[in-house]
């Protein structure tokens, strides 16, 4: 086991899981809260939205803040309105006065919630773990919270048949109080005091320049923008008319999103033992199966070989998205981790509700099978053309978490500036990460056709937890 360099990384990982599992339990709730008040499938949708905007609307504020102020308030504050607003809407399926209109006023509280916590999350994980045993210490938090999400989800489908939505929502509304809790022991002592800059805009310009400084950061994140978008697509919307129209119902399809999960489970164990040198060359290289559940769909195969392809998707997806959270980590400076990481949101999310409404119409226009080749083929394009940035081919994890420049001559130990981003930024004055994180992920989020985990793990479908989003870093 990785071990922390302080108490933080056991109590945010513990925060995490308590979390994640009412979350999950939660999505499924929500979406029986608004059909036990005699709502559609269109309200389900309207409810869903109205969480997903908000994320992406003040993704980026919550990373200014998280880096001009100390990031466990700006996580326990986040916590506090989702406790809140979660709370507030199961009180109002148990009372039976829950109207459309509220449903969507506390999903969106609940949306604005997660855009707040999600870069201060990221920004205090990434800097709580040893430099030297990073890659380790993120695979263990991927693992766990992955066993969380696929835990929650069963928990939630037997709560919400056992004792009602309402009450499951109560419980994800005292998840967040557990969590909130545990966050505020978190451990500041060693923390850097916070200078905040000029504005919250002059900040969000800093970090900026920081993200497009890095050529292999932002092609990666333009890349995740449009797999993560067809691949929620894939799994919200093509997998279900699939297994309806071929698998003769939900019952293979569960199995198959099962195989993801276990996949993930199996991937982030992994990468507990087996650390690339080169992070975003082994990464990338872990998309391409990616696109597998997409071309099974597309066929369609038989459902045990659907399984067998979202198996070794969940498995592979997780090289990557270890591998990103320790090059962020390795290459970022701490004092600039929550800013970028609200890029890498912001560029995981915005393109996810257009895919998604734009599903329909594409089956409509090209049949389904040509919709889910497409997604497949776009997906695999844009990982290969990934691969031309030389950055992703060549960082390479540093021994001991070392900083280039920082003594030792340019190349030594094989490694040079350009391989690892140090003239890119970083320098040499900013050595390894300070100790404890609030100075300072794993995306995404559903069992099935899902985005490689960023800020959360896998999960049934595009999760709406504190924990996760669409993305990659965990």
């Amino acid at each position: 086991m990785p071990r922390p360099r302080s108490r933080n990384y056991p109590l945010l990982s513990a925060a995490a899981v308590v979390s994640q599992l009412g979350s999950q339990s939660a999505l499924i709730a929500s979406a029986f809260a608004v059909l036990s008040t005699g709502g559609t499938a269109g309200g389900v949708g309207l409810v869903a939205t109205a969480r997903t905007v908000p994320m992406v609307l003040f993704v980026l504020v919550g990373g200014a803040l998280a880096d001009r102020i100390p990031r466990h308030r700006v996580m326990v504050a986040a916590n506090a309105l989702s406790c809140v607003s979660q709370g507030a809407f199961g009180a109002l399926v148990l009372l039976t006065h829950a109207q459309l209109w509220q449903m969507v006023v506390l999903s969106a509280l609940g949306g604005t919630g997660q855009a707040l916590f999600g870069p201060a999350n990221e920004g205090m994980l990434l800097s709580s773990v040893d430099p030297a045993r990073a890659g380790r210490a993120f695979a263990v938090y991927r693992m766990a919270v992955n066993g969380a999400t696929i835990g929650g989800a069963a928990m939630g489908g037997a709560l919400v048949a056992w004792v009602g939505p309402g009450w499951v929502l109560a419980v994800d509304s005292a998840s967040f109080l557990v969590a909130g809790t545990l966050r505020t022991f978190l451990d500041l002592r060693d923390v850097p005091r916070r200078v905040p800059g000029a504005g919250v805009l002059d900040d969000l310009r800093d970090g900026w320049r920081e993200f497009v400084s890095r050529s292999w950061l932002w092609t990666i994140v333009a890349q995740f923008s449009v797999v993560n978008a067809v691949a929620v697509a894939g799994q919200a919307v093509y997998g279900p008319l699939v297994a309806h129209d071929h698998y003769g119902g939900a019952g293979p399809w569960g199995v198959a999103n099962a195989a993801f999960g276990a996949g993930t489970l199996v991937g982030a164990l992994t990468m507990t033992r087996w650390q690339p040198r080169r992070l975003l060359l082994a990464g990338t290289l872990g998309i391409f199966p990616f696109a597998l559940p997409l071309a099974a769909l597309a066929v369609p195969v038989p459902a045990a070989l659907l399984t067998c392809a979202m198996f070794v998707a969940g498995a592979s997806v997780e090289v990557f998205g270890v591998g990103w959270m320790t090059a962020l980590h390795q290459e970022i400076p701490e004092e600039k981790l929550s800013r970028v990481s609200s890029y890498d949101w912001l560029g995981s999310m915005a393109l996810v509700p257009v895919a998604t409404a734009l599903a329909g119409p594409a089956q409509d226009a090209f049949g389904r099978g040509q919709a889910l080749w497409g997604a497949a083929g776009l997906m695999v394009l844009l990982t290969g053309a990934v691969l031309f940035v030389p950055d992703v081919r060549t960082l390479r994890r540093r021994p001991h978490g070392g900083t280039p420049g920082v003594g030792a001559e340019p190349g030594a130990e094989g490694i040079t500036p350009a391989e690892t981003g140090a003239a890119a930024g970083r320098g040499p004055d900013r050595a390894a990460p300070p100790e404890a994180g609030d100075a300072a992920g794993p995306r995404g989020d559903g069992g099935g056709i899902v985005p490689p985990a960023r800020h959360t793990a896998a999960g049934p479908g595009p999760s709406a937890d504190a924990e996760g989003s669409v993305g990659r870093a965990g």
